[in-house]
């Protein structure tokens, strides 16, 4: 009996030091990659086709241009941006067409849909434009921006420019713009 109880201890022994080293297995969590195609600290140079309707010089008319801008992303939601509009105003009445030069800066705020890759914005800032009468301006105005691929999108806003510059007259206009943006 002493023989059986000892090999049942020996037995109990080896076995109890055999599980003591093992390990046990845990969860980990893994955090998917956030593939939203705007981000904070972002650079963006945009090319566009600018288009003007509206009171400028105390006539009205329309025009066509081309525009180039930059803007900075702080944050996702959050930039700032600067653009120049040149192009040519053609009074509704009267004389031919003359060349106009505006120069915008603003306050970007924006909302990404990033399941749809999509982000409208608003933008608010001042300016000024340049061409037969000279004034400091106002604007005002809002978009969409989408992005076909990583670092290149489309987009599409609108800014009302508004200001009196007495004895130049009111400036209210629209300034459509489509173009391509590419951010880095």
């Amino acid at each position: 009996m002493n023989k059986t109880l000892s090999l049942i201890a020996l037995v109990l022994a080896t076995a109890v030091t055999s599980f003591a080293g093992e390990t046990v297995s845990s969860k980990k969590v893994v955090v998917p990659a956030d593939d939203c195609r705007f981000r904070a600290n972002e650079w963006q140079v945009d090319a566009s086709v600018q288009g003007a309707g509206g009171n400028y010089n105390n006539k009205s008319g329309g025009g066509v241009g081309g525009n180039l801008g930059v803007n900075y992303f702080f944050t996702k939601y959050i930039g700032v941006g600067i653009d120049d509009s040149v192009g040519g105003f053609w009074p509704w009445s009267g004389a031919g067409a003359v060349g106009v030069d505006s120069l915008q800066a603003d306050l970007l705020l924006r909302y990404p849909i990033c399941a749809w890759n999509l982000a409208p914005y608003v933008m608010v800032g001042g300016g000024a434009s340049w061409g037969p009468a000279s004034q400091g301006d106002g604007n005002v105005g809002g978009g969409v921006e989408w992005r076909f691929a990583q670092h290149v999108g489309l987009f599409a806003d609108c800014r009302w420019l508004y200001g009196t510059g007495a004895p130049n007259g009111n400036l209210s206009m629209a300034y459509p713009r489509v173009g391509l943006r590419f951010n880095f």
